[in-house]
């Protein structure tokens, strides 16, 4: 899994997502630990356990975790899984588009999670109509950052995201999204994307409203048998 430059900033969306009582979570890519500074603030008595792949990165999370596990989270054992089902909530703050299978990882979680448990994630939206543009141009270049960040290997829209995680164990609870850019060519984009939607049978209004958002934030429970 490679990851973005480092950061201090963490996600305010996604924090709010994160239940405020839980007693042991995982975050998958903890970064420099913004995330757990931030939620130790509102549950200091919380077990913050970061998983890192990048060592230099997980040293400045120990400031903020409890415990930093260095390592690809995708080569761990099954052990580890079933070792940590009393976790109350598993985080993956942009990461899911990092992982080789991600389905994999969502379905080992949702095999071991109780149905008191949670995911939370926020993921990229490929549909974004900037992408949208650099496509109908042949420009589709990756970037050093952003939705088209060179370090992505997996590509999501909001019904992808639906369906990776309501095939592999999960029911959404919650769906926010995200505008981090702003734009005004966007409105005209849009209209032609609405355009594109009609003449493909689809929805024009709904591939507008998906073509909006930078990123979506998810919560994710176990579904129930």
């Amino acid at each position: 899994m490679q990851q973005t430059p480092i950061h201090e900033i963490h996600n305010a969306e996604l924090l709010n997502l994160i239940p405020i009582n839980a007693k042991k979570i995982i975050e998958i890519g903890c970064s420099s630990g913004a995330l757990a500074r931030e939620y130790k603030k509102i549950n200091a008595n919380c077990e913050y356990i970061g998983i890192e792949i990048m060592t230099d990165y997980g040293d400045l999370a120990q400031r903020y975790c409890d415990q930093v596990i260095i390592g690809d989270v995708e080569s761990f054992p099954a052990t580890f899984f079933s070792d940590n089902s009393d976790v109350d909530c598993w985080i993956f703050a942009d990461v899911l588009e990092h992982l080789k299978d991600p389905w994999e990882i969502l379905r080992k979680i949702s095999s071991v999670l109780s149905n008191a448990g949670s995911v939370v994630a926020c993921i990229p939206n490929i549909q974004h109509w900037s992408v949208q543009s650099l496509i109908s141009t042949g420009d589709f270049r990756y970037q050093d950052f952003g939705i088209l960040d060179r370090t992505h290997i997996r590509w999501f829209t909001r019904k992808t995201i639906i369906e990776m995680f309501e095939q592999n164990g999960f029911s959404i609870k919650d769906m926010w999204y995200r505008i981090i850019t702003s734009d005004p060519r966007r409105e005209q984009f849009l209209e032609k994307i609405a355009s594109m939607a009609s003449v493909a049978g689809a929805n024009p209004e709904e591939a507008v409203k998906d073509a909006i958002p930078n990123q979506y934030i998810v919560l994710a429970t176990p579904k129930k048998p």
